[in-house]
């Protein structure tokens, strides 16, 4: 999997040409890593399933994660609070606060995730590959997240799971 790259001379990233991967009942379409923007950026698009958990409750601690909706309500809980967010709507997760997100619909979502600065990014072309190897089991995701300098809480994780009736694995 890669991202695109653009430049002044090529600015359009065609989204037929761009890579997705499957992160379990959240997916990403790589559409441009942190090289065009020196660093600054990188911009991942996340669908979803209905009902889906986007990510465990987690934080980052190198970088703020914005969330542009694109289809669909979303679901962020963040340091204690719960909000809602719809098509158009951004919504700022910075680094060193508790956060996770959902699809709270009954049907498929689409944001687009603003990273910056640009890196953890690749954390989802690891996960998608250890994803497609078969090789993603918990101890094998818990070093790929402390490598990417995000901590993981499982209790939260669950608890938030079940409040809000999410799907956290992909129904067989």
């Amino acid at each position: 999997m890669t991202f695109m790259n653009v430049s002044l001379s090529a600015p359009v990233v065609q989204a037929e040409l761009t890579t997705t991967g499957s992160l379990g009942v959240v997916g990403a379409r790589f559409v441009l890593d942190g090289a065009p923007s020196q660093g600054r950026f990188s911009l991942v698009e996340h669908p979803i399933i209905a009902r889906g958990m986007a990510a465990p409750l987690h934080l980052h601690t190198r970088e703020d994660e914005y969330s542009f909706i694109l289809e669909g309500t979303w679901g962020f809980w963040q340091g204690g609070e719960v909000v809602f967010a719809g098509p158009g709507d951004l919504v700022f997760k910075p680094r060193d606060v508790w956060h996770t997100f959902w699809n709270a619909t009954d049907r498929p979502a689409r944001l687009l995730e603003i990273i910056s600065p640009a890196g953890f990014d690749q954390f989802f072309v690891d996960m998608a590959a250890l994803i497609g190897s078969g090789d993603a089991g918990p101890e094998t995701l818990a070093t790929l997240s402390t490598a990417y300098g995000v901590d993981v809480d499982p209790e939260g994780t669950t608890r938030i799971a079940a409040e809000h009736r999410l799907v956290t694995v992909i129904p067989e």
